[in-house]
Protein backbone atom coordinates (compact mmCIF):
# COMPACT_ATOMS: atom_id res chain seq x y z
CA UNK A 1 0.00 0.00 0.00
CA UNK A 2 1.16 3.49 -0.81
CA UNK A 3 0.14 6.93 0.43
CA UNK A 4 1.87 10.29 0.01
CA UNK A 5 1.03 13.98 0.26
CA UNK A 6 3.77 15.42 -1.94
CA UNK A 7 2.47 18.72 -3.21
CA UNK A 8 2.92 21.29 -0.44
CA UNK A 9 4.90 19.55 2.26
CA UNK A 10 7.94 21.35 3.69
CA UNK A 11 10.09 20.62 6.76
CA UNK A 12 7.98 23.13 8.69
CA UNK A 13 4.74 21.31 7.84
CA UNK A 14 5.85 17.69 8.04
CA UNK A 15 4.46 17.03 11.51
CA UNK A 16 1.12 18.62 10.63
CA UNK A 17 0.92 16.47 7.49
CA UNK A 18 1.63 13.39 9.60
CA UNK A 19 -1.19 14.29 11.99
CA UNK A 20 -3.52 14.81 9.03
CA UNK A 21 -2.57 11.45 7.55
CA UNK A 22 -3.12 9.67 10.87
CA UNK A 23 -6.67 11.00 10.96
CA UNK A 24 -7.31 10.00 7.33
CA UNK A 25 -5.75 6.56 7.85
CA UNK A 26 -7.80 5.78 10.93
CA UNK A 27 -11.02 6.90 9.24
CA UNK A 28 -10.31 4.72 6.22
CA UNK A 29 -9.62 1.72 8.42
CA UNK A 30 -12.84 2.30 10.35
CA UNK A 31 -14.61 2.12 6.97
CA UNK A 32 -12.95 -1.22 6.23
CA UNK A 33 -10.42 0.18 3.75
CA UNK A 34 -6.72 -0.62 4.00
CA UNK A 35 -4.28 2.21 4.61
CA UNK A 36 -0.53 2.21 5.35
CA UNK A 37 0.70 3.28 8.76
CA UNK A 38 2.74 6.22 7.50
CA UNK A 39 3.19 8.46 4.50
CA UNK A 40 5.85 7.51 1.98
CA UNK A 41 8.44 10.23 1.35
CA UNK A 42 10.87 8.17 -0.73
CA UNK A 43 8.96 7.55 -3.99
CA UNK A 44 8.85 10.32 -6.60
CA UNK A 45 5.31 11.66 -6.97
CA UNK A 46 5.11 10.70 -10.65
CA UNK A 47 5.91 7.09 -9.76
CA UNK A 48 3.46 7.16 -6.87
CA UNK A 49 0.55 8.20 -9.06
CA UNK A 50 1.15 5.22 -11.33
CA UNK A 51 1.12 2.59 -8.56
CA UNK A 52 -1.76 0.09 -8.57
CA UNK A 53 -1.64 -0.01 -4.74
CA UNK A 54 -2.16 3.76 -4.44
CA UNK A 55 -4.32 4.57 -1.43
CA UNK A 56 -3.99 8.34 -1.48
CA UNK A 57 -1.93 11.05 -3.11
CA UNK A 58 -2.26 14.56 -4.55
CA UNK A 59 -1.86 15.54 -8.19
CA UNK A 60 -1.46 18.82 -10.08
CA UNK A 61 -4.09 19.23 -12.77
CA UNK A 62 -1.63 19.38 -15.68
CA UNK A 63 -0.07 15.91 -15.23
CA UNK A 64 -3.57 14.62 -14.59
CA UNK A 65 -4.82 16.13 -17.85
CA UNK A 66 -1.73 15.19 -19.84
CA UNK A 67 -0.94 11.68 -18.58
CA UNK A 68 -3.17 10.27 -15.85
CA UNK A 69 -6.83 10.83 -16.74
CA UNK A 70 -7.46 7.15 -17.38
CA UNK A 71 -5.06 5.84 -14.75
CA UNK A 72 -6.28 7.17 -11.40
CA UNK A 73 -9.51 8.12 -9.59
CA UNK A 74 -10.23 11.71 -8.64
CA UNK A 75 -11.44 12.22 -5.06
CA UNK A 76 -11.70 15.98 -4.78
CA UNK A 77 -9.78 19.24 -5.10
CA UNK A 78 -8.23 21.06 -2.17
CA UNK A 79 -9.76 24.19 -0.71
CA UNK A 80 -6.61 26.13 0.18
CA UNK A 81 -8.32 29.35 1.20
CA UNK A 82 -6.91 31.55 -1.54
CA UNK A 83 -8.44 34.98 -2.07
CA UNK A 84 -9.90 35.54 -5.55
CA UNK A 85 -10.51 31.80 -6.05
CA UNK A 86 -13.55 29.70 -5.24
CA UNK A 87 -12.97 26.60 -3.04
CA UNK A 88 -11.28 23.85 -5.00
CA UNK A 89 -9.46 26.23 -7.35
CA UNK A 90 -6.08 27.93 -7.28
CA UNK A 91 -3.90 30.14 -9.46
CA UNK A 92 -0.31 31.19 -10.01
CA UNK A 93 1.13 34.55 -9.02
CA UNK A 94 3.51 36.37 -11.34
CA UNK A 95 6.57 37.61 -9.47
CA UNK A 96 9.29 40.09 -10.41
CA UNK A 97 12.11 41.60 -8.36
CA UNK A 98 10.95 43.84 -5.55
CA UNK A 99 12.60 46.90 -7.13
CA UNK A 100 11.35 46.13 -10.64
CA UNK A 101 9.01 48.89 -11.92
CA UNK A 102 6.95 46.45 -14.05
CA UNK A 103 3.22 46.53 -13.35
CA UNK A 104 1.92 43.96 -15.85
CA UNK A 105 3.25 40.46 -16.65
CA UNK A 106 2.91 41.37 -20.33
CA UNK A 107 5.73 43.88 -19.81
CA UNK A 108 8.01 40.85 -20.00
CA UNK A 109 6.63 39.25 -23.13
CA UNK A 110 10.19 39.39 -24.48
CA UNK A 111 11.88 38.92 -21.12
CA UNK A 112 13.37 35.86 -19.50
CA UNK A 113 10.64 33.68 -18.02
CA UNK A 114 11.67 31.15 -15.36
CA UNK A 115 9.58 28.01 -14.95
CA UNK A 116 9.97 24.96 -12.77
CA UNK A 117 9.10 22.25 -15.29
CA UNK A 118 7.05 21.77 -18.40
CA UNK A 119 4.56 19.42 -16.70
CA UNK A 120 3.61 22.00 -14.06
CA UNK A 121 0.23 23.67 -14.35
CA UNK A 122 1.16 26.55 -12.06
CA UNK A 123 4.69 27.10 -13.34
CA UNK A 124 4.18 26.54 -17.05
CA UNK A 125 0.69 25.81 -18.39
CA UNK A 126 -1.39 28.44 -16.55
CA UNK A 127 1.01 31.33 -17.28
CA UNK A 128 1.29 30.32 -20.92
CA UNK A 129 -2.50 30.22 -21.15
CA UNK A 130 -2.67 33.66 -19.53
CA UNK A 131 -0.14 34.98 -22.05
CA UNK A 132 -2.02 33.47 -25.00
CA UNK A 133 -5.22 35.18 -23.80
CA UNK A 134 -3.26 38.43 -23.89
CA UNK A 135 -1.91 37.88 -27.38
CA UNK A 136 1.64 36.63 -26.83
CA UNK A 137 3.79 33.77 -25.51
CA UNK A 138 6.45 34.07 -22.84
CA UNK A 139 9.93 33.39 -24.14
CA UNK A 140 10.58 30.60 -21.63
CA UNK A 141 14.35 30.44 -21.43
CA UNK A 142 15.17 29.15 -17.95
CA UNK A 143 14.01 25.81 -16.59
CA UNK A 144 14.80 25.74 -12.90
CA UNK A 145 13.41 22.44 -11.61
CA UNK A 146 11.41 23.85 -8.66
CA UNK A 147 9.25 26.82 -7.78
CA UNK A 148 11.82 27.90 -5.20
CA UNK A 149 14.58 27.96 -7.80
CA UNK A 150 12.34 29.99 -10.13
CA UNK A 151 11.78 32.50 -7.34
CA UNK A 152 15.50 32.61 -6.60
CA UNK A 153 16.34 33.08 -10.29
CA UNK A 154 14.13 36.19 -10.33
CA UNK A 155 15.47 37.51 -7.02
CA UNK A 156 19.06 37.06 -8.24
CA UNK A 157 18.37 38.73 -11.61
CA UNK A 158 18.91 35.57 -13.65
CA UNK A 159 15.30 35.76 -14.84
CA UNK A 160 12.84 38.63 -15.21
CA UNK A 161 9.60 36.95 -14.22
CA UNK A 162 8.22 33.65 -12.96
CA UNK A 163 4.84 32.13 -12.16
CA UNK A 164 4.57 30.46 -8.75
CA UNK A 165 1.74 28.39 -7.33
CA UNK A 166 -0.02 30.89 -5.03
CA UNK A 167 -0.13 28.44 -2.11
CA UNK A 168 3.56 27.69 -2.53
CA UNK A 169 4.32 31.40 -2.67
CA UNK A 170 2.33 31.94 0.52
CA UNK A 171 4.53 29.31 2.16
CA UNK A 172 7.66 31.01 0.83
CA UNK A 173 6.54 34.26 2.44
CA UNK A 174 6.16 32.41 5.74
CA UNK A 175 9.42 30.52 5.71
CA UNK A 176 11.84 31.76 3.03
CA UNK A 177 13.43 35.21 3.58
CA UNK A 178 14.38 35.44 -0.11
CA UNK A 179 10.67 35.71 -0.95
CA UNK A 180 10.80 39.30 0.31
CA UNK A 181 13.08 40.11 -2.61
CA UNK A 182 10.27 39.65 -5.12
CA UNK A 183 6.77 41.07 -5.45
CA UNK A 184 3.54 39.98 -7.08
CA UNK A 185 2.28 41.89 -10.15
CA UNK A 186 -0.66 39.71 -11.16
CA UNK A 187 -2.01 36.19 -11.29
CA UNK A 188 -3.30 33.65 -13.78
CA UNK A 189 -6.87 32.50 -14.16
CA UNK A 190 -7.98 29.97 -11.55
CA UNK A 191 -8.00 26.27 -12.44
CA UNK A 192 -8.72 23.12 -10.39
CA UNK A 193 -6.44 23.03 -7.38
CA UNK A 194 -4.21 20.27 -6.13
CA UNK A 195 -6.46 17.22 -6.22
CA UNK A 196 -6.60 14.14 -4.00
CA UNK A 197 -6.50 10.90 -5.96
CA UNK A 198 -6.61 7.17 -5.36
CA UNK A 199 -6.05 4.11 -7.53
CA UNK A 200 -8.16 3.45 -10.59
CA UNK A 201 -11.34 1.56 -9.76
CA UNK A 202 -11.66 2.78 -6.18
CA UNK A 203 -14.92 4.35 -5.06
CA UNK A 204 -13.89 7.93 -4.20
CA UNK A 205 -16.72 8.52 -1.69
CA UNK A 206 -15.20 6.91 1.44
CA UNK A 207 -11.84 8.54 0.70
CA UNK A 208 -13.51 11.94 0.36
CA UNK A 209 -15.39 11.38 3.61
CA UNK A 210 -12.19 10.40 5.42
CA UNK A 211 -10.36 13.48 4.15
CA UNK A 212 -13.24 15.78 5.06
CA UNK A 213 -13.47 14.32 8.57
CA UNK A 214 -9.72 14.62 9.03
CA UNK A 215 -9.73 18.29 8.00
CA UNK A 216 -12.53 18.99 10.48
CA UNK A 217 -10.64 17.20 13.25
CA UNK A 218 -7.37 19.05 12.69
CA UNK A 219 -6.50 22.00 14.86
CA UNK A 220 -6.84 25.42 13.26
CA UNK A 221 -3.07 25.78 13.46
CA UNK A 222 -2.52 22.54 11.54
CA UNK A 223 -5.06 23.51 8.88
CA UNK A 224 -3.22 26.79 8.40
CA UNK A 225 0.16 25.07 8.32
CA UNK A 226 -0.83 22.65 5.56
CA UNK A 227 -3.12 25.18 3.81
CA UNK A 228 -6.08 22.82 3.73
CA UNK A 229 -9.60 23.88 4.69
CA UNK A 230 -11.81 21.52 2.77
CA UNK A 231 -12.17 19.10 -0.12
CA UNK A 232 -14.35 19.88 -3.13
CA UNK A 233 -15.59 17.22 -5.59
CA UNK A 234 -15.29 18.90 -8.97
CA UNK A 235 -16.97 17.54 -12.11
CA UNK A 236 -14.70 15.85 -14.63
CA UNK A 237 -15.46 18.69 -17.03
CA UNK A 238 -13.58 21.10 -14.74
CA UNK A 239 -10.37 19.43 -15.85
CA UNK A 240 -11.22 19.68 -19.54
CA UNK A 241 -8.66 22.42 -20.21
CA UNK A 242 -6.60 22.57 -23.43
CA UNK A 243 -2.92 21.84 -23.03
CA UNK A 244 -0.39 24.56 -23.80
CA UNK A 245 2.54 23.80 -26.07
CA UNK A 246 5.44 22.28 -24.12
CA UNK A 247 8.59 24.35 -23.57
CA UNK A 248 11.19 24.45 -26.28
CA UNK A 249 14.55 22.88 -25.39
CA UNK A 250 16.85 25.42 -23.79
CA UNK A 251 20.62 25.17 -23.86
CA UNK A 252 20.85 27.47 -20.84
CA UNK A 253 18.51 25.36 -18.69
CA UNK A 254 19.29 24.95 -15.00
CA UNK A 255 18.16 22.37 -12.51
CA UNK A 256 17.42 22.66 -8.85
Amino acid sequence: MFAALPMYERPQSREAHDRFWTLVRDSLRESGLPAPDTLDRTVHHMDGWARPDLVLSQICNLPYRARFQDRITLIGASDTGLPDAIPGYYYSVFVVRADDPATDPADYRNGRFAYNEGLSNSGWDAPQTWAACNGFAFAASLRTGTHFESLRAVAENRADIAAIDAVTFRNFLRWEPIARRVRVIGHTAATPGITFVTALGHDPSPYRAAISAAISALSAADRDTISLYGIVPLPASAYDIPLSAPPMPDLSAETA
